[in-house]
């Protein structure tokens, strides 16, 4: 037994003997709650008695399933029989005997989302309606539907007040009917089937309840209704539940998590045991405290107190950008900075709220040479939304481009089915012609009158875009394009994922007006060119990278250092939450996810100015900050109600889309106009100073008109230097690229010398 509760502390080693009846162990971040799960299941197995094969241990990823039998099997001798697996895989098992009961054969097939796309688009097809909204409206209903575990008839009892539903809940049905035919299952059916079984079904019911005697579940704060369910009906006959998670890591909401689960489980269970486990091991004192502060301003949660014996460490620090390019930079450079003090590049993690965010970050560690890797999300403009607006760009540069057509010529939807594109490529192949020939050479082609029309449709779309491009700015170029094709009615709908789609394409217009910026009259094939020369990421170096993520990427990793950025009312907490509690306090344990991600150092920034959903706007800082201003060493803005000059409620602070004001709390600005807080100025400064990469006789060297060149960019023209000494930035003008500033103590270039 020494061997196992040896290696635990005394809070950790109650829950693992308790082996009977309901627990539910409240494990904070990083306070050991896997090693507290698998040593419970080594302790049943090799102190109990207990055979593997009446173990279940439920997790939510494969990776995290993989890593607890790699533990169990480094305790326990034989492992065999034990079901450790992610609720998805338990549901598939238990179906593949047991679906016969529901009217299936058990040679069912699992049907992705790509395959479940293409069924509910023939589905469309033949619902008399081409509209691209309702099809988008009518998936996110039947997940919402199934999350709840809801029949369309049900559905429909449950939203009558929701506009249009009775077609939703009938295309629903229909939709259910073709997965029936087809002997078919959704990933939402997995659960739905296994829970209709287990609640249907005594003998299905009674079988696994008896064969798993002890059930162990992680993360439970993530589990939502349907899940539960299935859980309660396995642990009917004896319930030996075992249940850890963390209610103020509860951040998965909108995907369905139901966070009442955890918060009500003595209710569901009576006579449940609670351990609580608050002593963490990953961060330091300051870090920890910080956390405590921001997480204790939510009221629905069950109390606890992090703390470690680790050191108090280093402050923790904040940062005022004058937009997102300065905000980048400063990362960039601390980065640099910390790099040549003997970290390495895959210590640091960038946290945002939005995907949205990086583009910015790509760009900066690309000028300096920071090998990056983007999770959560493709790199930007690998992101699909991105790419397909692209293609109407390269469309308008190169007609001839038929991999840009084939890509946006049916999105939006304009009803150009895939015979239809056949058609035309066979067409061009035999005139030896390539596809934009076939679309004005339409009317020859053996094609019904209405899809010759929307074809034709088509070309006066690009024909007219063709003009905009040889007499409009740049700049205007991406707003007709979306108005031209209609593209943004893809995203109409109010989710999540629409949501970034949006603040992703408003980002695409920051990128093109930051590029004229820099490059005067540059053509919009040359755009084009600084695209595919920033997505080149040949030269990123095996494991040691800079990880850019979302904070839902995250959850469960850690990294030495820690940067948060865009903490901004709108940005972070996103938008929705301003009036919505529930979501504000999911948006405040997503701000308590991301600062315990970090061990040794924490910053946090916010700008000032920032550029989204098109439009460039002042910003008001995050409520989070002002919430944590006195851990932070900042000063504590005074609670304003918002009146018709604009303050704001929550922050004392006064927003202007037009920059005719400041925010009311801002730092004193730099000599390049920049706002620091906390210290960050002083450290920005500090940081070039820390062992130099150019020896300080050198950095004269660097004049206007000296040519150098780039590990990425190649050779190019200093045209203006600012700073002086380690702080030095040039403005180096690059054939094909265009200006770029670089810091000349961190940029990897060099001086071409004559």
């Amino acid at each position: 037994m020494n061997e196992i509760l040896d290696k635990l502390n005394e809070e950790q080693i109650k829950p693992v003997m308790d082996t009977e009846g309901a627990v539910l162990v409240i494990a904070g971040a990083g306070s050991g709650k896997t090693r507290v799960l698998t040593s419970r299941i080594a302790y049943l197995v090799k102190e109990k008695g207990v055979s593997p094969r009446n173990i279940l241990a439920i997790t939510f990823t494969n990776k995290a399933a993989d890593e607890m039998k790699e533990r169990l099997a480094s305790m326990i001798d034989d492992i065999e029989g034990m079901w450790v697996s992610t609720i998805h895989s338990m549901c598939t098992k238990i179906l593949r005997q047991n679906i016969p009961f529901l009217g299936y054969d058990k040679n069912f097939t699992i049907y992705s989302e790509a395959d479940k796309d293409r069924v509910l688009k023939r589905i469309l097809d033949g619902f008399q309606s081409d509209d691209e909204k309702f099809l988008k409206n009518a998936k996110w209903h039947i997940s919402n539907a199934k999350t709840l575990g809801l029949s369309p008839k049900k559905y429909l009892e449950e939203m009558q007040d929701v506009k249009d539903i009775e077609k939703y809940c009938s295309f629903y049905a229909l939709y259910e009917d073709e997965l029936k035919a087809s002997n078919a299952l959704d990933f939402d059916d997995l659960l739905l089937k296994t829970r209709d079984v287990l609640a249907n079904f005594e003998e299905a019911r009674n079988y696994y309840s008896e064969k798993f005697r002890y059930i162990h579940i992680d993360e439970f704060q993530d589990t939502n209704a349907i899940q539960y369910e299935i859980v309660k009906y396995l642990v009917r006959n004896h319930g030996n539940i075992f249940a850890v998670g963390d209610d103020d890591q509860s951040i998965y909401g909108w995907r369905g998590a139901e966070i009442k689960n955890i918060l009500g489980f003595e209710k569901d269970f009576i006579g449940a045991k609670i351990y609580k486990l608050e002593r963490n091991y990953r961060s330091t004192k300051r870090i920890l405290n910080l956390a405590n502060a921001i997480i204790k301003n939510n009221t629905e949660r069950k109390k606890k107190v992090l703390w470690t014996d680790n050191a108090d460490g280093v402050k923790v620090e904040t940062y005022t950008a004058s937009d997102e390019t300065n905000e980048a930079m400063y990362t960039a450079v601390q980065i640099k900075s910390l790099i040549a003090r003997g970290y390495h590049a895959g210590d640091f993690a960038v946290l945002m709220r939005i995907n949205a965010l990086s583009r910015a970050y790509e760009q900066e560690f690309m000028k300096y040479g920071i090998p990056y890797k983007v999770f959560g999300g493709f790199k930007f403009f690998e992101r699909k939304e991105i790419k397909d607006l692209m293609a109407y760009f390269r469309i308008l540069v190169n007609p001839l481009d038929t991999d840009a057509i084939l890509r946006v010529i049916n999105v939006p939807k304009r009803g150009i089915g895939d015979k239809t594109i056949d058609i035309m490529l066979e067409h061009a192949k035999e005139k030896g012609m390539c596809l934009y020939d076939s679309i004005l050479d339409v009317d020859e082609l053996d094609l019904p009158a209405a899809t010759k029309g929307r074809i034709n449709n088509f070309r006066q779309v690009i024909v007219s875009l063709i003009v905009d491009k040889e007499t409009s700015k740049l700049t205007d170029l991406l707003k007709k394009v979306i108005d031209k094709t209609g593209y943004m009615a893809l995203f109409e709908a109010d989710t999540e994922e629409n949501f970034t789609k949006r603040a992703n394409v408003g980002e695409l217009q920051n990128s093109i007006e930051e590029f004229v910026k820099l490059n005067g009259d540059a053509s919009l094939a040359d755009f084009l060119s600084s695209v595919t020369l920033s997505s080149d990421t040949d030269e990123m170096d095996d494991g040691d990278y800079v990880t850019l993520a979302t904070i839902h990427a995250v959850k469960g990793l850690e990294f030495r250092s820690v940067f948060i950025c865009g903490l901004e009312e709108t940005v972070f907490p996103i938008s929705r939450a301003g009036n919505n509690q529930a979501e504000l306090e999911e948006e405040r344990r997503l701000m308590y996810v991301a600062i315990t991600r970090a061990e040794e150092r924490l910053f946090i920034t916010n700008a000032q100015s920032r550029f989204l959903f098109g439009d460039r706007q002042y910003t008001v800082k995050s409520r989070f900050i002002n919430e944590l201003a006195p851990e932070l060493g900042l000063p504590v803005p005074k609670p304003r109600v918002r009146t018709d000059d604009g303050y704001n409620r929550y922050t004392g602070e006064r927003r202007s889309i037009y920059g005719e004001e400041r925010n009311e709390v801002v730092s004193s600005a730099s000599t390049t106009g920049t706002g620091y807080s906390s210290g960050a100025a002083k450290k920005f400064s500090d940081a070039q100073k820390l062992k130099p990469q150019v020896a300080a006789d050198k950095f004269g060297a660097y004049a206007v008109g000296k040519k150098v060149r780039h590990v990425k960019f190649g050779e190019g023209i200093i045209v203006a230097i600012k700073g002086s000494g380690p702080s030095q930035i040039a403005d180096v003008a690059f054939k094909g690229v265009g200006v770029k500033s670089l810091s000349i103590r961190f940029a990897p270039m060099e001086l071409i010398e004559k």
